[in-house]
């Protein structure tokens, strides 16, 4: 019987400490993913503040921006109607306009000997619509026919067998047609357009010679100078009109 208690007195105090080893060791193996998880979780928390930080920054430059345009829109107002007026003006044709463009000169034809039932030094009004026409369609931003500029309620007519602008009579030849465009590109789009044109030939029908000059970069073009006739206009209502 003493073996058996001396046994049982030396196993328990070992498989107690063996007990004890290991809940040590399990201990310990949870506390340090737990500390590594605390610095990962402290470090995000610091980048998000910092990042938070940066976010609170970049919006209030924003609001500052914003509070500058709005001041400048307030204190421009005055400049974008004078902007805005200056482009209807320029649509319009009542402001002179410079580009590049072409030249297209009518003169009567001399090498030709008269022909009976040919009329000499008379440009046709339907021709001159047939011509403004085209050029349009190749592109034309601003045309004028001897220096009477050309807009869309431009008349071009017959009166007493003498063709008249605007009641500008064409008596004076050669009579020169300049045509601008937007930019160079559509400048030569309008000289190639010209070039396979059988305008020409109609001109040369009524006796009279057209010639083309290549694309010149600064072709001057004046404004309109007569009154413009409004036939209709209504009043706008704006809100709070009754």
């Amino acid at each position: 019987m003493k073996k058996k208690y001396r046994f049982s007195f030396f196993f328990v105090p070992l498989l107690l400490g063996l007990m004890l080893a290991i809940q040590y060791q399990s201990t310990k193996e949870t506390e340090e993913p737990d500390t590594k998880d605390m610095w990962e979780l402290r470090e995000r928390y610091i980048e998000a503040k910092d990042y938070e930080a940066k976010l609170i920054q970049e919006i209030r430059t924003i609001e500052e921006k914003i509070a500058e345009y709005e001041q400048d829109v307030e204190n421009s107002k005055g400049t974008v109607l004078r902007q805005t007026l200056n482009e209807l003006q320029t649509e319009a044709g009542l402001t002179e306009v410079e580009g590049p463009g072409i030249i297209i000169t009518i003169q009567p034809e001399t090498s030709l000997l008269p022909i009976e039932g040919f009329s000499t030094g008379y440009i046709s009004p339907d021709l001159l619509r047939k011509l403004i026409n085209e050029l349009n369609m190749y592109g034309a931003s601003a045309i004028s026919i001897a220096n009477q500029r050309i807009i869309h309620t431009t008349s071009i007519r017959d009166i007493q067998g003498e063709t008249k602008i605007d009641g500008y009579p064409l008596r004076t030849f050669p009579v020169e047609i300049k045509v601008i465009a937007e930019d160079e590109k559509t400048a030569n789009r309008l000289y190639n357009g010209m070039q396979i044109s059988t305008i020409p030939d109609d001109f040369f029908i009524d006796n009279l010679s057209v010639s083309i000059s290549e694309v010149n970069q600064s072709i001057t073009i004046p404004a309109y100078d007569h009154t413009i006739e409004v036939d209709v206009m209504e009043t706008v209502k704006t809100e709070g009109d009754q």
